[in-house]
């Protein structure tokens, strides 16, 4: 089945349920593992990408990653075009219950449009590449003033095979609350859908909106890759 075709037969209520509820969603084998093993060999080809980036340099943890550039390969020009649309519905939903501008379009190209008339031209699907001792501080990946609240990342090597540690990992801040932390216990092909910054959640005075952060745990052995999914451009 052709990817775009995969992502439209997902589970899309109970993803939607499951963002709802914790403030992410576990989807398995979005991808194969030969599709997996040829995204993670792209890291080794520079032509495919716009910039690389140290996070240690830049005090974001320890590892790296690149941003592609346009145009994208096709399967990830296919992966976001196919994932935005039942997304673009919840984080409409998402807005509304936060009393926030804008709502978003149904098709990804028209609001990538938006971002583009905006001066956010830079794309910014991005492979992140890990190595034993490496990770990535708690942040949110905002880029310019248009940004749509939610992103995916997809984990192209396997665990417990490939490497030890590395958990993906959120944190969510409600008001006057502690922080609450979810670690996504991702296999080879499998996808997490999460807030790029903020959700609704429901109180007793209606819906609030909580602070959320990701990152990955230390590496403890091995090597890691990631295929990361944002919908806006960057400035």
């Amino acid at each position: 089945m052709a990817l775009g075709a995969r992502c439209a037969a997902l589970d899309w209520p109970r993803i939607a349920q499951d963002l709802d509820a914790h403030g992410c969603a576990l989807v398995p084998g979005v991808l194969t593992p030969e599709e997996c093993v040829r995204l993670a060999g792209a890291y080794a080809k520079p032509e495919l990408f716009r910039s690389r980036v140290v996070m240690e340099r830049h005090g974001f943890g320890k590892g790296e990653y690149q941003y592609f550039a346009y145009p994208l390969p096709g399967p990830i020009a296919e992966l976001r075009a196919a994932l935005y649309p039942p997304l673009a519905h919840l984080a409409n939903r998402w807005y509304e219950a936060m009393q926030l501008e804008p709502r978003f379009p149904p098709a990804h190209e028209d609001f990538i449009a938006r971002c583009h008339a905006a001066g956010q031209l830079r794309p910014t699907p991005l492979l992140l590449q890990y190595r034993a001792g490496d990770y990535n501080c708690l942040h949110q990946d905002l880029y310019g003033e248009h940004v749509f609240p939610l992103q995916a990342a997809v984990l192209l090597s396997r665990p417990g095979t490939d490497y030890e540690g590395g958990e993906f990992v959120l944190t969510e801040q409600r008001p006057r609350m502690q922080s609450r932390a979810e670690v996504v216990p991702l296999e080879q092909g499998g996808m997490v859908i999460f807030p790029v910054f903020h959700r609704p959640v429901n109180g007793t005075r209606g819906s609030y909106r909580v602070n959320m952060g990701h990152g990955v745990s230390r590496l403890r052995s091995g090597s890691r890759h990631t295929l990361g999914v944002i919908f806006h451009d960057a400035a």
